[in-house]
């Protein structure tokens, strides 16, 4: 018996051509493998890899960073440059520069950098393609892709300190990612990339542009970061439309309490997990990246108003703000 593996034309269509929706599945990966692709190649040159220093140049950590101003201003996680004054970095090219630790990472060599642009993480929303650059391990440059799995996460940090707006992305983080960005398919930095959950899979975190951009501006400003402490764990949520059209509110989002911290002022001021706040201080609230700067150093030591919907009913309690610490 013979076995022919040829047929001709005429035999009709081939048993391994590939279906309509195969082609178009195939079609949306290559788009997506392009995405990726372009925004490594936009922002990867911007980041850098750190390797901290202690004021005697011994080792005291690694972790990545992204330059957000061409003067050699790179942004990075607070732990990773916490308690150091100097840090060496390399750059994707491969210039070894020295630098001064600033709460930020400041270049000493005069020398002009790519840089990334901060993007606006409130336009945010779950399901978007999320891609995280960063040294993970000591590999430089390494690339992880996912998507934004939840926005306004308030995990605590190592000292059990509520961390605010965080967005929880299942883009893999490994150490030495920690400091680096967390890129959109536009190719703007939405996040800094902060943390992971020991032993679970695809659970990580990145501080979110907005709370980012607030932090940069004061430490330029001021060389430090002070800021009211009201103690509660926030995320950005959507007002009923009928409840806002009873009570005449204008706004279409608050920020819900997701946590109360025990003793603190927002505790002592009667605020409950579900209260949806909407102003601060008269000051309308719009999600969790308005609390991170509307609790200014102005503000420590005020008793200020805070106005919360509570179910259906809009209430005003007044907390009394100390500084965070």
């Amino acid at each position: 018996m013979k076995y022919s593996f040829f047929s001709s034309a005429a035999d009709g269509p081939r048993d391994n051509a590939l279906p309509d929706d195969a082609h178009s599945d195939n079609a949306l990966l290559d788009a997506y493998s392009k995405a990726v692709t372009k925004v490594v190649e936009r922002v990867g040159p911007s980041v850098v890899r750190l390797d901290i220093r202690h004021g005697d140049r011994t080792r005291a950590g690694s972790g990545s960073g992204v330059i957000v101003s061409p003067d050699g201003l790179i942004l990075t996680n607070s732990h990773v440059v916490q308690g150091a004054k100097l840090a060496e970095m390399m750059t994707l090219d491969g210039r070894n520069l020295s630098g001064r630790v600033l709460a930020l990472v400041r270049a000493d060599e005069d020398a002009k950098l790519p840089s990334a642009k901060l993007g606006n993480s409130k336009t945010l929303k779950p399901g978007e393609i999320a891609i995280a650059i960063g040294n993970s391990f000591g590999f430089d440059a390494s690339v992880t892709a996912g998507v934004i799995s939840a926005l306004g996460r308030s995990p605590r940090s190592k000292n059990g300190r509520l961390i605010d707006d965080v967005i929880q992305t299942d883009a893999a983080l490994n150490p030495g990612n920690s400091g680096g960005p967390l890129v959109s398919s536009q190719g703007e930095v939405i996040g800094i990339n902060a943390a992971v959950i020991s032993g679970a899979q695809g659970i990580c975190f990145a501080v979110a542009s907005n709370t980012a951009s607030f932090v940069l501006g004061e430490l330029v400003a001021h060389r430090t970061v002070r800021r009211a402490y009201l103690g509660i764990g926030a995320g950005t949520v959507p007002v009923p439309r009928r409840i806002a059209l009873r009570l005449g509110l204008a706004q279409a989002t608050g920020a819900v309490v997701s946590a109360v911290d025990a003793e603190s002022p927002a505790d002592h001021a009667g605020l409950l997990t579900g209260d949806i706040l909407l102003a601060v201080d008269g000051v309308p609230v719009t999600g969790a990246d308005d609390l991170v700067r509307l609790l200014d150093a102005e503000k420590i030591n005020r008793t200020i108003p805070l106005d919360v919907l509570r179910r259906s009913d809009r209430r005003r309690f007044w907390a009394a703000l100390r500084e965070r610490k």
